[in-house]
Order: structure tokens, then C-alpha cells, then sequence
């Protein structure tokens, strides 16, 4: 694909606020994406490198855990928690330069602990990224239900992480439906009988500016979700020391892109963001700095590139009964243009 422009440095006029709740941003939402045959790939090396050879404006979502400060070092050779923010923002000025101006960066990081308290480095690079030209849109938290356990003397134990996610421009692509949870069965019996104080907007007791109807939630089977994601860590053996589960990648791609978009995990590890891509019929690229992972990588991709395959053959079939029912089927009813609903 040829250069398609850069998205770096584009703002939306002054006077929206991101954190206002009467002038949120407005989503671009491009749902009904043609569902072809999706591709995958990684590359071994620094992505820092790596994405200088991609073209401008390449990738829809950008999804990744890069190695935590002081950590991985056996794999990546660790990045000291003071000089972390020098380290990643040359990679994020790539990452800004190959995304789609409506495109969002999703970073899953953690802050360790240094001399018995939390570093600031992700704090840090959330300063430094705004300065680079990124809106830091919003921050989603991924609740560990399976935490490791340990105690230390100042501290309990990490029980979530955070997804910090950038954006370039105020409106950018967000399929808030995809992701939306059932109501539960708190709705059946709540909704059952309402009071008084159900059916009208009941202001908050304590004097908030909180209001709500709980009236408007019968007929709901489902709801948008919160911002915090409530996932257990990797248990299986994915051959890679830092693995997360791909519930995780999988929630955002869902959100941020439409089926045939391109993902793009530049710190791809055992390839659990792109094999997520590929089963929700999205391209997927790659990049992994050590080689050994790079190929258990492929062999992740090999897999879902198969299963990716075989979902798209059997969905061709389905259409082509649609369209040409076999010998013997019986014929689908005729509908006539009066009892189709409006």
C-alpha cells in the first residue's frame, strides 16, 4: 500500500474537551466493513527500525505491552525505569506516523516499585506523549481476577494494570456496540415491581449531580460496559514470559476497528494481539525484537491464519446456500416489499 498521509500534528479546532461530558468526542463508527480474506506477519527486529519502512498511515489500532521498565531483561535486556520515557518516545513518534488519523494506540503497562515506592515513569510518558502531539483519550483498567500472590511489608499485591489509550484526533473510529455486556439478572427482579421513585429521574440523596431512572433500563438486554476489564492472566504456556490473555487484545480490537482493518502489535512477543486480530477478520503485523519469539510468533499466526481461513470458507459456503440453495432445499419464502419492517 502507498503512503496515505500523516497523521502527526492534526487537531481538531480548539473549545472541545475531551473530558467534558456534554462535548465528548464523537466516534467515527464505519460498521458494515466488507469481510475479506485477512493477512498476518512479523517481523524480527526493532520496531523503532522496523516501522520506518512502513507507509505512512498503514494501521487502524495499535495494540501492545511493551517490556516493563527493569524487567524482561533476559528477553529484551531491560529498560531502566529513568531512562524509559527517552527510550519509548522515538517508537511512538513511528507509531504516529503509520497510524490512520481516526486510528487509537492501546499501551498495557504497569509502574514497578523502586526503593519501596511506585516509579513514575508511565505518569512520565503520559506527559510526554501529550507533548508529542497525542490526545491521552482515555484509561481502561485490566482487573487481574487471578493475581499472583505475595505479600510485602508496605504493599498488597497487583491486582490490575493499566491500558492507556492514545489518539491522535478528537474523533476517531470506536464501535461502542460491539462491546456491550448483558444487562444480568439484577434487571429481571429489580424491574419486576417499580416504586414511585423509578419511573422519574431521582436525584441523587446526597447531593450530587447524579440523577437516575431506573425505569430506562426495562426492555435493555444489554449495556454498555464500563471502563475496567475484568480478565484472569495467562495461565497456559505461550512460550513467552510476559503473555496476556487474549480476551484482552481482543476487547479493543472489537472496539476500535472494523472487520478488514489492519492491527498492528509492535512489541508482538508470542503473538497473542495478532492471532486475536485474525480471528475477528482483521490484518495483522507484527514486529518482535528477539528472533527466538519472532518465530514462536509465526507459528501462533500459522495456526490462526488456518482457523482465520477456515471460518472465511465456511462463512463463503453459508453465503453461496443463500444465494444458490442445493438441489432438494426447500425454496425460501418470497417477501414481498410490503412486509419487510421499516
Amino acid at each position: 500500500a502507498g503512503a496515505l498521509g500523516s497523521a502527526r500534528g492534526r487537531r481538531s479546532p480548539p473549545g472541545t474537551s475531551v473530558g467534558s461530558r456534554d462535548r465528548s468526542p464523537a466516534p467515527v463508527n464505519t460498521l458494515g466493513a466488507s469481510r475479506e480474506a485477512v493477512r498476518a506477519g512479523v517481523v524480527a527486529g526493532d520496531c523503532l527500525a522496523v516501522l520506518r519502512s512502513l507507509p505512512a498511515a498503514r494501521v487502524d489500532l495499535i495494540v501492545t505491552s511493551p517490556p516493563y521498565a527493569d524487567q524482561r531483561a533476559s528477553t529484551y535486556g531491560g529498560v531502566a525505569a529513568d531512562d524509559y520515557v527517552a527510550w519509548f518516545m522515538p517508537r511512538a513518534e513511528q507509531f504516529a506516523r503509520v497510524l490512520k488519523p481516526a486510528g487509537s494506540l492501546v499501551v498495557n503497562i504497569k509502574e514497578k516499585v523502586v526503593d519501596g515506592e511506585r516509579h513514575t515513569y508511565v505518569l512520565e510518558l503520559i506527559i510526554a506523549m501529550r507533548k508529542q502531539g497525542w490526545l491521552w483519550t482515555e484509561e481502561y483498567v485490566w482487573h487481574k481476577r487471578n493475581c499472583f500472590p505475595g505479600k510485602w511489608p508496605n504493599r498488597f499485591r497487583d491486582a490490575w494494570e493499566r491500558c492507556l489509550h492514545f489518539t491522535r484526533e478528537r474523533r476517531f473510529k470506536m464501535n461502542q456496540d460491539a462491546v456491550m455486556v448483558p444487562t444480568g439478572d439484577w434487571a429481571r427482579t429489580r424491574l419486576k415491581t417499580l416504586g414511585a421513585n423509578d419511573v422519574v429521574r431521582h436525584d441523587s440523596q446526597v447531593g450530587n449531580a447524579f440523577g437516575k431512572n431506573i425505569a430506562n433500563w426495562q426492555g435493555r438486554e444489554r449495556a454498555y460496559p464500563t471502563n475496567v476489564l475484568h480478565l484472569a492472566t495467562e495461565c497456559g504456556n505461550k512460550g513467552h514470559s510476559a503473555a496476556f490473555p487474549q480476551a484482552l487484545p481482543r476487547w479493543f480490537i472489537e472496539l476500535f476497528t472494523d472487520p478488514g482493518d489492519t492491527v498492528l502489535d509492535p512489541f508482538a512477543g508470542s503473538g497473542t494481539t495478532l492471532a486475536a486480530a485474525l480471528a475477528l477478520g482483521r490484518n495483522a503485523i507484527g514486529v518482535e525484537l528477539s528472533p527466538a519469539y519472532a518465530a514462536r510468533c509465526r507459528e501462533t499466526l500459522a495456526v490462526a491464519q488456518s482457523a482465520a481461513q477456515a471460518l472465511a470458507r465456511a462463512a463463503a459456503v453459508g453465503a453461496q446456500e443463500i444465494v444458490f440453495p442445493r438441489r432438494g432445499a426447500p425454496a425460501a419464502a418470497k417477501v414481498s416489499k410490503d412486509s419487510v419492517p421499516s
